[in-house]
């Protein structure tokens, strides 16, 4: 089995000099040029085992944006548990894609799949959510990412510091 991995930094493979906002409950895109934001991609196959090496790149930038030691942990652990809800949602063989987007006092993560199923939806009342909800500044979900209306996405933003 083909396990993938790729990275992708500032546009390359992405959509070119965007990135990622939440407007109105949909994702549309921003000039990255605009927000002076640098833009990190991540996509793995959606299997638990390949999780920590996305809640590595999180601790990784976060260790380069200067976030204090408490902030780098709870974005480490708010993308382990998105990326564990989402990988229990995924469809067969699917892919997960974790995007960052860092901006000077804060970091946007967007982690998405595509679903088997039509209306599938990410629980917002589970202990796994209020973990979500404890651990970023921000949190939400999306439906319908980059082109793919099945998909399902959970957006986090967590600020340089900040504690809640």
């Amino acid at each position: 089995m083909l396990n993938l991995y790729r990275v992708v930094t500032n546009g390359i493979h992405w959509p070119p000099e965007s990135h990622s906002r939440r407007h109105e409950g949909r994702i549309s895109q921003v000039s990255v040029a605009e927000s002076g934001a640098s833009v990190v991609e991540i996509r793995i196959s959606a299997r638990p085992a390949l999780i920590p090496t996305v809640r590595a790149v999180a601790s990784d930038l976060a260790g380069r944006a200067d976030f204090d030691l408490d902030a780098i942990s709870d974005l480490r652990m708010a993308v382990d548990e998105a990326c564990t809800t989402l990988v229990g949602l995924a469809a067969s063989h699917g892919m997960l894609s974790c995007r960052f987007v860092l901006e000077p006092e804060q970091i946007e993560v967007v982690v998405s799949t595509p679903t088997p199923a039509p209306g599938a939806e990410v629980r917002t009342d589970s202990f796994g959510w209020r973990v979500l909800q404890t651990l970023a500044d921000e949190v939400s979900t999306v439906h319908g990412v980059d082109g793919v209306p099945d998909a399902l996405a959970i957006r986090l933003i967590k600020h340089a510091g900040a504690t809640q």
